[in-house]
């Protein structure tokens, strides 16, 4: 007897540090926070599992009702609600609207290093036009990047108009300089964002491009946009291969009331993130879901062929109404190289232009339009929070020539 009684307890003791350890395993699990935010009456909260959870939106304590005869700002810190104490409050900005940064934008490009359309302007306007001034536009257009055949297009139709005009001043120059440029930059394709909110269903845009184009920083700056257009937005951090990708998302949310829905798990399966993203759009009826993606090379296989998965896990929840390919402007002939690859993946819809600070590049649009047959729907000058508006073409050229 006294031989088993030391096993005995021995076992005993086993079961209770088993039955210690078992609610701290259960424990280890996050929960998904609910959706921040007020919805309809029947909206139900987010689902849980699935290893996701919702960035809540800023909270701004200064939005609640104060008691009856005391103004918000004698309110304490003690008077903020259990379920508000202790979060940390981030003012949401009011983005700019859309037509204000169209106008911005053209004055920015007008005031930048204009060597394209001045070098134009300056040869055009010579009083003889032979075969080597002839030779010097067309090397500022291919310096321009506006690729082989679109240069020859606007030499041979340049040519043409100046046999015809004859004796030329400055401004017919320019006027035919113009209406030349806007024919190659094409005003016919339609440029219009497909962000409109289904019967029953979001819209939902996939964002995709390569490593270091400003990817996740363009879904944050079009959030903004969407934002200033009266639309209800929600993220989709579905970059897990980058660390901190996600919370830079959730951040550009958090400054315009926007959630994001992202992993909490370190190199989570993108295609399951986007799914989540989607699904949470569809039960709290948002407007637009935005999903960014990691950054890939298009000569990658592999993460490519993982780009075309997420589209098709999305598909089966909601239509892909939007796949936007980010590019550098300043990257030349290796952007239109990842715009063709990217294509015959994810069927490219818009091309966003980052970076055309300048427009001494600006032959990129037409090249990557003319490639593609896909028009540029957005353009970003500068790093400031709204600088991203929607391409014009009229006031682009206008830019390009002032």
């Amino acid at each position: 007897m006294n031989d088993i009684l030391p096993i005995i307890l021995s076992i005993v003791a086993a079961l209770a540090v088993i039955g210690g350890l078992i609610p701290v395993l259960l424990k280890t699990r996050k929960n998904i926070t609910q959706y921040p935010g007020t919805r309809d009456a029947n909206d139900p909260p987010t689902p849980q599992g699935g290893g996701t959870l919702l960035e809540d939106a800023p909270v701004v304590p200064a939005e609640r009702n104060a008691p009856a005869g005391v103004d918000l700002e004698d309110l304490e810190v003690t008077d903020v609600p259990d379920d508000v104490a202790g979060l940390e409050t981030i003012q949401v900005e009011t983005p700019l609207p859309v037509a204000g940064r169209l106008t911005r934008l053209r004055e920015r490009l007008v005031r930048s290093n204009n060597i394209l359309g001045k070098s134009l302007l300056a040869l055009l306007s010579s009083d003889k036009i032979d075969e080597s001034v002839w030779d010097e536009v067309e090397e500022t257009l291919l310096l321009a990047d506006l690729g082989t055949e679109p240069t020859m297009q606007l030499v041979d139709a340049l040519r043409e108009r100046v046999k015809i005009l004859g004796t030329r001043t400055p401004e017919q120059v320019k006027a035919l300089l113009r209406e030349e440029l806007i024919k190659l930059v094409d005003p016919t394709m339609d440029r219009a964002l497909r962000t409109d909110r289904h019967a029953d269903k979001p819209a939902v845009v996939l964002v995709v491009g390569v490593n270091g184009v400003g990817k996740t920083t363009t879904v944050g700056k079009l959030a903004r946009v969407l934002v200033a257009e009266d639309k209800d937005v929600l993220l989709g951090a579905a970059d897990t291969f980058r660390a901190a990708a996600a919370e830079q998302l959730a951040t550009w949310g958090q400054r315009v009331g926007v959630p994001t829905v992202k992993s909490d798990v370190d190199g989570a399966d993108p295609a399951s993130v986007a799914y989540e993203a989607v699904k949470a759009g569809i039960d709290q009826e948002v407007d637009v879901v935005m999903i960014d993606t990691a950054g890939r090379l298009q000569n990658k296989t592999g993460l490519m062929d993982e780009l075309g998965k997420v589209k098709r896990v999305i598909e089966k929840l909601a239509e892909v109404d939007e796949v936007l390919l980010v590019l550098d402007a300043t990257t030349g002939q290796n952007g239109l190289n990842q715009a063709r690859v990217f294509s015959e993946v994810v069927n490219i819809t818009g091309i966003v232009l980052t970076k055309l600070d300048g427009t001494a590049k600006g032959g990129i649009v037409v090249a990557i339009q003319k490639s593609l047959g896909v028009p540029v729907k957005l353009i970003g000058l500068g790093e400031g929070a709204d600088d991203l508006a929607p391409f014009e073409v009229e006031g682009f050229v206008d830019a390009l020539l002032n």
